[in-house]
């Protein structure tokens, strides 16, 4: 026997004759002589594992994932909507009728008439203009046709049908050819077209002067928003390769509540019961989350639980809160004119708002040194603000608070910026969108204090990923972490301590 246990004469590299780990039996009489019992790989005590890619080892197996993968690799780009049959017809017809429509309609006496009235007057003046194209309609065609003229004419032309659907949550032109939309989280092609480039622009036009902004090759980027509070983007060529892009971000007519957000699966009873009562207790609150998670709906949902007696603020670049609230004053940024000037930002309001004597100071999204600002307000007497912001972990958001605050050139170390945050910030809730389409809140977590130089924090709930049913959906559950949360007191100044400890535990 060797140093390292091996046999003397058996080769290092062989391991035919070196027995098996764990698998050692007591000898017998006679087992000598007779056949080894064939023994596992890895013997009794550690079985083989499954092959990865057998048929047994679920929908999620290896030979399904590359199946998926080579499908992508050779898959075809999705070509763009045509429109077919009567559809096409009454746009063909819309083409001729609407140059001689014009010539009979005065613009400035049109634009002080409802769509209902607009369509009583235009009514004898399409068939008039049917009549000398020798054009004959039935019932349906005409309606078609007279809906199409007045969008065309009062409304965003193509987009108004669009924007009449309540299922679509998202809308984006790329183009006059090309328009998404997002339905159920999902993005499928939207069955309209526009006429050309300049029809496109037309009409992003249109809407931006809606709201006392422009847009042209001097300015070639915009946002706006929506009579119905839907925020709107929009930018045009040269920025834009493909023509002007205007993507539009819906929002419900009916406002949506925490108690709808429970119902949709967005977070558990106990999550919904633990947010309203941190908005009722005037928690100071950051909504962190990536693009479309939710962010602007859970903030207007939180706002539901604000004493209807408090007078609050919101600041935003382009005003989309939908606050539900009686004592609520929205401010809106403003851009610069032509020669550069005259901008009011984001930090200005917040130093103007706290002049105006507010309760709680609301911000639609944090990007830059106005972080600091509002800091500043939470510290002084404004307690129960809240903000939104970009980030995908609420670790994740205490750094880029940080850091937005350093892009500020504000005067001060890292480490009172560290502290400042620490103390004005009570909750950090984490919305996400996940691949299957749906939004949850992934993360509820405290921020304590400092230790050292660190932020400390504390997890009061989180969602955990399971596993996906066939038809794609994700399956998690959300689980509270048991602990005694830190804002208890907080809650027990407005009486809520017991209802908030038996929701977090």
């Amino acid at each position: 026997m060797s140093a390292f246990g091996r046999k003397s004469g058996v080769s290092g590299g062989s391991t035919a004759m070196r027995p098996s780990f764990g698998v050692a039996r007591p000898m017998k009489s006679g087992e000598g002589s007779a056949a080894p019992i064939p023994v596992p790989m890895g013997g009794e005590q550690f079985p083989p594992l499954p092959a990865m890619d057998a048929p047994e080892a679920g929908p999620n197996n290896k030979s399904d994932a590359l199946t998926r993968l080579a499908d992508r690799a050779n898959g075809v780009a999705e070509p763009g909507y045509q429109a077919e049959g009567f559809e096409a017809s009454v746009h063909k017809i819309k083409e001729q009728v609407l140059p001689r429509l014009l010539e009979r309609v005065d613009p400035e006496a049109a634009a002080t008439l409802t769509k209902e009235e607009l369509s009583e007057e235009f009514r004898p003046i399409i068939m008039e203009v049917l009549a000398e194209l020798k054009v004959t309609l039935n019932r349906r065609e005409q309606f078609a046709l007279e809906k199409v003229l007045i969008d065309e004419l009062l409304g965003f032309g193509p987009l108004e049908e669009l924007l009449n659907d309540p299922e679509i949550s998202d809308i984006m032109v790329n183009g006059p050819e090309q328009t998404y939309i997002e339905k159920k989280g999902k993005l499928v092609i939207a069955p309209i077209r526009f006429r050309d480039e300049s029809h496109l622009f037309q009409i992003a036009q249109r809407i931006v002067n809606q709201v006392g902004r422009r847009v042209d090759q001097t300015t070639p980027l915009a946002d706006a928003r929506l009579k119905d509070g839907s925020r709107v983007n929009v930018i045009v060529p040269p920025l834009s390769l493909r023509g002007t892009a205007i993507s539009i971000r819906k929002f419900s007519e009916k406002p949506i509540t925490l108690d709808m957000l429970r119902d949709f699966g967005s977070m558990s009873d106990k999550m919904c019961t633990a947010l309203k009562i941190a908005g009722a207790c005037r928690m100071n609150i950051v909504i962190s989350g990536g693009t479309g998670s939710g962010k602007t709906t859970m903030l207007n949902a939180l706002s539901k639980m604000i004493d209807p007696g408090e007078r609050v603020l919101t600041i935003e670049d382009a005003a989309e809160l939908r606050l539900q609230q009686p004592h609520w004053l929205p401010l809106e940024t403003r851009p610069p004119n032509l020669e550069g000037q005259g901008a009011i930002t984001i930090g200005d309001l917040v130093k103007n708002a706290l002049r105006m004597r507010p309760d709680r100071i609301i911000l639609g999204e944090i990007r830059g040194a106005e972080c600091f600002d509002l800091l500043a307000a939470m510290n002084t007497g404004h307690d129960g603000s809240m903000c939104t912001l970009h980030a995908n972990s609420p670790r994740e958001c205490l750094g880029r608070m940080e850091n937005m605050i350093l892009m500020g050139d504000i005067k001060i170390p890292k480490e009172a910026i560290s502290r400042q945050i620490a103390e004005s910030v009570d909750l950090i809730v984490q919305v996400k969108r996940l691949r299957d389409g749906s939004r949850r809140t992934t993360n509820i977590t405290e921020v304590i204090g400092m230790e050292g130089d660190v932020i400390v924090t504390q997890e009061l709930f989180k969602f955990e990923y399971l596993d996906e049913n066939e038809d794609g959906k994700i399956i998690g559950e959300f689980r509270p972490s048991g602990l005694r949360p830190y804002t208890l007191e907080k809650a027990r100044m407005f009486g809520f301590d017991q209802a908030y400890l038996e929701a977090c535990l």
